[in-house]
Order: structure tokens, then sequence, then C-alpha cells
């Protein structure tokens, strides 16, 4: 394994969906050294009301475990 979720505004098409989800997959391919049948990807959509929640979940409770912190503040997508 690894699995990779990505989480993002609503209103990407299912190919950007897909572009990048196969991008998430061969990077860790490429960075971890393992083949495509240990990697898996989802995409999620949110509102800019939904995302408040989930940035605060997912990025702001997380602390050091998030390894690439965020440069904008989630309020100004608002």
């Amino acid at each position: 394994m690894p699995h990779i979720s990505v989480k993002m505004l609503k209103g990407r098409t299912p190919e950007q969906k897909k572009k990048v989800a196969e991008a998430c997959q061969k990077a860790a391919m490429a960075s971890l050294g393992i083949g495509e049948t240990y990697v898996t990807v989802s995409v999620e959509d949110f509102t800019a009301q939904e995302w408040q929640d989930v940035f605060k979940e997912e990025v702001t409770d997380k602390g050091d475990s998030v390894l690439v912190k965020a440069k904008y503040d989630p309020k100004s997508l608002l």
C-alpha cells in the first residue's frame, strides 16, 4: 500500500480528477519504489463551506502528520 486521498473543492471534471489521481499514483510509485498494484487513490469533492470542517479535521487537527502545510486560510474560500 499506500492509499492517497485527494480532497478538493467541487467543480473539477471527471477527467481532471482521473489525471490528478494518476499523477499521485505515479509519484508514489517513483518515490517509494513500488508497483501500481499497491497504490490506490480516492478523490472527494467538497463545497467551500464543507471544506471548513474537513480542513480542521484533516489538516489543522493532525499537526505534524501533515508534511506539506497549507499556505492559505480556508476561510478565504468562502
